[in-house]
C-alpha cells in the first residue's frame, strides 16, 4: 500500500436545493482510501453514505450541487470535471454495484449487450474481443452456463444472479477503485455470503481499493480493514476494524454496537433489542454543534455550542469526552 491515498475527499460539501430549503447532506467531509484497502461506511439511512458515492462518481444531479471542497482520485482534481471527463472516468477507473439489481440494470438490453457496452467505449474492443471477455467476466464472477445467460434478459435471472452480472460490468475495464453500495441488501443470507465471498476474492485477486457501504455492521465486519461511522452528514469516529469493534470512543457508534441482536442466545434468555432514542436531525434543520447531542446520554453543554473537531490519529473521534466516557463503561 502506497502512502498516497489513491481517494481523497477533503472538506466534500453536497447540498439539495429543495422548496422547502437546503439539505446539507455532506458537512465538510474528509475521507481517504488507499490502494488494495477495504473502507467500511457505516451509518443510518440517509446519514449521506450513498451521496459520498455519487459524489465520487460525480453523479450530484439537479437539485443537488457540490458546494464545497476538494476530490481528488489518483493524484487528479475531479471537482471541476466536465461530463465528457467523468464519464472517461465512470465505470473506467472507478467501478460502481448499486443497490438494487433489478433497477440498475436496463430490462430493454440483454446481459450481455449491458457486459459488452463499457468494454466499447472504454477498451475499443470489437464485438467478438467484447464477448470473449464479457464471458470470461461472467465465469469470474461465478455464473452458471455465461454463454446461454449472455442472452437473457434481467428479469429472466434471479437477484442473486443479477448482482453477479452487475459485479461483473463493473470491472469490465479493471478499474482501480470500486464502489459497492449496500450490495447485498435485496439478498437473502446464503446468497450474500456468497457475493462478499466472491467481492473479497477479486478484490484480493486484482489488487483494487474497495469502497464498500452498508448499514450492517456485521458485513461491515467481515469485509472491512477501516470503518468510517457517518451520522448526519458527518463522519463521527474512524477507526481500523479492530480497533472500532474493540473500542467504539463514539456515543452513536457505542449505540449501533449495542443495537446489534445478540448470538447465541436462548429463547429463554432474550431480551428486549436496545434501540438509540430520538431520531435523527433534519438535515433542513441541523442543530449547531454535535450532531448527535439530542440522542446522547452524556450530552454536555459545550456539546450545544460548536461542532466537536474529528481529532485523533489512526483512531479518529468527533467527541471531546470520548477519554471520560472510556472510563465509564
Amino acid at each position: 500500500m502506497s502512502d498516497a491515498p489513491l481517494l481523497r475527499l477533503q472538506n466534500l460539501q453536497v447540498s439539495f436545493f429543495l422548496r422547502q430549503g437546503v439539505v446539507r447532506a455532506l458537512n465538510g467531509l474528509n475521507l481517504e482510501l488507499h490502494r488494495g484497502e477495504t473502507l467500511g461506511v457505516v451509518g443510518e439511512s440517509g446519514c449521506g453514505k450513498s451521496v459520498t458515492a455519487l459524489a465520487i462518481l460525480g453523479l450530484i444531479v439537479a437539485p443537488g450541487r457540490v458546494t464545497g471542497g476538494s476530490l481528488q482520485f489518483s493524484g487528479q482534481a475531479l471537482e471541476h470535471f466536465s461530463e465528457r471527463q467523468w464519464q472517461a472516468i465512470r465505470g473506467n477507473q472507478i467501478g460502481m454495484i448499486f443497490q438494487d439489481p433489478m433497477t440498475s440494470l436496463n430490462p430493454v438490453l440483454t446481459i450481455g449487450q449491458q457486459i459488452a457496452e463499457p468494454l466499447y467505449r472504454h477498451r475499443k474492443l470489437s464485438s467478438a474481443q467484447a464477448r470473449r471477455r464479457g464471458l470470461q467476466l461472467l465465469e469470474e464472477v461465478g455464473l452458471p452456463e455465461p454463454k446461454r445467460q449472455w442472452e437473457h434478459f434481467p428479469h429472466e435471472l434471479s437477484g442473486g444472479m443479477r448482482q453477479r452480472v452487475l459485479i461483473a460490468i463493473a470491472l469490465a475495464c479493471e478499474p482501480e477503485l470500486l464502489i459497492a453500495d449496500e450490495p447485498t441488501t435485496a439478498l437473502d443470507v446464503t446468497i450474500q455470503a456468497q457475493i462478499l465471498h466472491l467481492l473479497r476474492q477479486l478484490q484480493q485477486e486484482r489488487g483494487m481499493a474497495l469502497l464498500f457501504i452498508s448499514h450492517d455492521l456485521g458485513v461491515i465486519a467481515e469485509m472491512a480493514d477501516r470503518v468510517a461511522v457517518m451520522y448526519a452528514g458527518d463522519i463521527v469516529e474512524e477507526a481500523g476494524i479492530h480497533e472500532l469493534f474493540d473500542d467504539p470512543r463514539h456515543p452513536y457508534t457505542r449505540g449501533l454496537l449495542q443495537a446489534r441482536p445478540a448470538a447465541g442466545v436462548s429463547s429463554g434468555e432474550r431480551q428486549p433489542l436496545y434501540h438509540i432514542p430520538g431520531t435523527v436531525p433534519s438535515l433542513l434543520e441541523l442543530p449547531d454543534g454535535c450532531r448527535f447531542q439530542d440522542r446522547c446520554a452524556w450530552v454536555r453543554e459545550t456539546c450545544r455550542e460548536s461542532l466537536p473537531p474529528l481529532s485523533g490519529e489512526g483512531h479518529r473521534v468527533r467527541c471531546p469526552h470520548w477519554a471520560q466516557l472510556s472510563q465509564n463503561r
